[in-house]
């Protein structure tokens, strides 16, 4: 396999993708088209560096006939011999050597971790507190609508984790040299996602597509033998000489285990709390909160496309997004996470008299605004002490202030005011896309002094990327406070917490960080329990 990079295309003369493709890797390889036996597309960027031309990079795998007669001097620095990295993995254990296991989330790592134990035979008991997404949906509109909020079916909980309403982002910066990061993708892809995630620099979703690759996985499960119970939440653990030996659900209900794996998701306060109290091992860890930040697409189109690109008819390019980061002069961290190109900003609140926002967009990210946290890094130093639910109750504080801040709708800010700590009474250049009211408040009542005092110093900063960014019209939401799990629960290197049996996986034991790398984590732990032992 011979693999081609930079091969530019402009962006205008896309639609002709593959026929232009053939005829530049034709020349580059100094053969006729006829020769090219196969063309796949490896990675799709976006250069805009030299405005208003804007172009498509491609990397490229190739198969020609007679390969080994291709001259030497076509290979050098953008052509060279590859071997693909294929998933190759093969279970070693029996079913019966296994024993019964019991997935506890159907977030993207007990999805991921559930498929794979369930197609090889496995037949695994999938538990999760929330409602399938189906069902899931009309509590979240309903809630949006209304603001009354179901505790356990919510932008938190419920069949496809948090991460159902999101942009539905796939990339990840994780290392993959066993090829998980593409079996994720092209699992999405046959259960209903499109094509192109397995080799666009930035893939995504979008809520309404994932939603339908959730449920069309949760099929194939059942119909390979595992089972999925919803509206079912572990309650307790029972441990028998340092081993998992059952679980109780729902309070009443107990069930032999001999490998519980847990897939909790961020947002499982009480569970984590019931886990703490059985001794299982956790440690608090840093990680970041702040606003979610408003912008007009459009401004966000024209500095990464230029004018003539906003203009377009045809939004071949589609929405523009963006990746920021500055460090301020107290040593915080500010950094944009979870951008939403032609998004909303959402109530993602879980708890009763707390309040917390995400971002979403639908697959065709066609809002008017763009939105992404804007969020400042934390430590346990932050919290009231090192215990490790201390971030837990440092989130809650957050949540509380915001839901008091605008009696439980989502307080909202121009980015004028918010620098001179003075309450929005009117919108300027941009209006609010929310699921969910908003309410004129006052950010700085919501976050600590200090993470205020960072996000004023740096958002102005990130205004050399992006002209306009610190508009006094941009818009501040808060409280972006779920952005990742603020504890770790601890495992060794066969994936096992201290208690055996018990495996934590995915973003909310602390070992991922967005859809793709906790799937990729319910991939670990799959292989886990059905080896003897692999490099993982």
């Amino acid at each position: 396999m011979i693999r081609i990079n930079q091969l530019k295309i402009p962006y205008e003369k896309s639609r002709d993708e593959q026929g232009i493709l053939m005829s530049k890797i034709a020349k580059k390889l100094n053969i006729p088209k006829n020769e090219i036996t196969s063309l796949t597309i490896v990675r799709k960027s976006i250069d805009g560096r030299e405005k208003p031309n804007i172009y498509f990079v491609y990397s490229v795998d190739v198969s020609v006939e007679n390969e080994g007669k291709l001259k030497s001097k076509v290979f050098g620095k953008d052509v060279s011999k590859v071997t693909p990295v294929r998933y190759n993995y093969k279970p070693s254990k029996t079913s019966d050597e296994v024993g019964k296991t019991v997935v506890v989330g159907m977030g993207p790592a007990g999805l991921f971790c559930g498929y794979f134990l369930s197609i090889n035979g496995y037949k695994p008991l999938i538990i999760e507190r929330g409602k399938k997404v189906e069902e899931r949906l009309v509590d979240v509109e309903r809630f949006w609508e209304t603001g009354v909020l179901n505790t356990e079916s919510n932008v938190q909980f419920g069949e496809g984790g948090a991460g159902t309403f999101s942009d539905g982002k796939l990339n990840t910066m994780v290392k993959d040299k066993f090829g998980r990061n593409k079996l994720v993708l092209e699992t999405f892809v046959k259960y209903g996602a499109p094509e192109e995630i397995t080799y666009v620099n930035k893939p995504h979703i979008g809520t309404d597509v994932l939603s339908e690759v959730v449920a069309n996985m949760r099929n194939a499960i059942i119909k390979a033998g595992g089972e999925i119970r919803f509206e079912t939440k572990l309650t307790d653990v029972v441990v028998d000489k340092d081993r998992i030996s059952e679980i109780i659900v729902n309070d009443n209900e107990h069930i032999k285990v001999d490998n519980l794996v847990l897939a909790l998701g961020h947002s499982a306060r009480d569970t984590f709390k019931m886990l703490y109290n059985k001794n299982l091992y956790m440690e608090p860890k840093a990680f970041a909160v702040g606003v979610r930040m408003e912008h007009k697409q459009s401004l966000i189109d024209d500095a990464m496309y230029g004018m003539n690109h906003l203009e377009s008819k045809d939004r071949i390019l589609g929405a523009a997004d963006y990746k920021l980061t500055a460090h301020a002069s107290n040593g915080r961290s500010v950094y944009s996470f979870c951008m939403c190109p032609g998004g909303h900003v959402v109530n993602a609140s879980l708890e009763e008299g707390m309040l917390a926002v995400n971002g979403m967009s639908y697959s065709k990210r066609d809002s008017e605004n763009a939105n992404s946290a804007i969020i400042v890094s934390v430590t346990p130093e932050d919290f009231d002490d090192n215990h490790p639910l201390s971030g837990i109750e440092f989130q809650r504080k957050l949540e509380k202030a915001a839901f008091d801040a605008g009696n439980g709708k989502i307080p909202v800010q121009t980015y004028g005011d918010f620098k001179v700590n003075r309450m929005s009474t009117e919108f300027s250049t941009v209006t609010p896309v929310t699921k969910g009211d908003v309410v004129f408040a006052d950010i700085n009542n919501v976050l600590p002094e200090s993470l205020c005092d960072a996000l004023k110093e740096c958002i102005p900063t990130f205004s050399k990327s992006i002209k306009g960014f610190d508009d006094d019209g941009a818009l501040l939401l808060g409280v972006e406070s779920r952005t990742s799990s603020p504890l770790r629960i601890v495992r060794d290197n066969e994936l096992n917490a201290n208690i055996k049996g018990i495996y934590p996986c995915g973003e909310g034991a602390g070992y991922a960080g967005g859809i793709t790398s906790a799937a990729m984590d319910g991939i670990k732990v799959f292989e886990a329990i059905t080896s003897d032992g692999i490099d993982l």
